[in-house]
């Protein structure tokens, strides 16, 4: 009679410390869950606001410098390559919005759409992604090499939309900017200064987005 019921209380005590386990796993996935959609909605608020910023500091051709990589690559790093596509997607919103992308609308509306569009969730995902498969081996590392991924999948695809979609028109655009002669080199012209400028940023403010990173991450713990 007393071994059964030390058996039950055994079995009960074994019952409640499953319960409080599996509690305190939903709790725990429930607050990542929520520290993820705070940061994601913090970082979606910064692409906005430094990309409207960008639209006032076009400094090479007609086209505004990216300073929205920042804060994508940021959150795609801390969230993961679906937030960071998510990131890119309001930064190209953002772009058609704001006229960024004028230039090219008097040539192919559906063809800037997908480039803008594209190039941004692009280079989110693929920051985030490399971030995610490098962090295991190279942690320092991995942050910067994700961070200099942005602009240059960013101007990758933008390079890739221009053949696809704009090549029959690069006379007529390089007319347009004044860049002289015809052919794809117009769009690596249109392209260049920004570039230089979003690598060198990126590079630049690497060791910030690893302190920033490595906070977000002891803040889980």
């Amino acid at each position: 009679m007393l071994f059964g019921v030390k058996y039950k209380f055994i079995q009960r005590c074994i019952a409640k410390a499953n319960d409080s386990k599996e509690e305190f796993m939903k709790n725990t996935k429930n607050s990542e869950r929520t520290r993820r959609l705070v940061t994601a909605a913090m970082m979606t608020t910064l692409v906005i606001v430094f990309q409207l910023l960008a639209t006032y500091t076009a400094f090479f051709g007609p086209f505004s410098t990216a300073i929205g990589l920042i804060p994508i690559a940021i959150g795609a790093c801390i969230c993961g390559p679906l937030v960071g596509a998510w990131l890119g997607l309001v930064f190209g919103i953002v772009v058609l919005a704001t006229g960024g992308a004028a230039l090219f609308f008097a040539f192919s509306i559906p063809g800037t759409v997908i480039t803008v569009l594209l190039k941004g969730a692009g280079c989110g995902f693929i920051a985030g992604l490399a971030f995610k498969l490098l962090k295991p081996k190279l942690k320092f590392f991995a942050a910067i090499i994700a961070s200099l991924l942005c602009p240059i999948v960013n101007t990758g695809i933008f390079l890739l939309g221009s053949a696809i979609f704009f090549m029959p028109h690069a006379q007529a655009i390089g007319d347009m900017v004044g860049v002289e002669g015809a052919g794809f080199g117009v769009f690596i012209a249109l392209a260049f200064g920004n570039f230089i400028i979003e690598v060198l940023m990126c590079g630049l403010l690497s060791p910030v987005f690893v302190r920033i990173i490595k906070i977000v991450k002891l803040g889980k713990k």
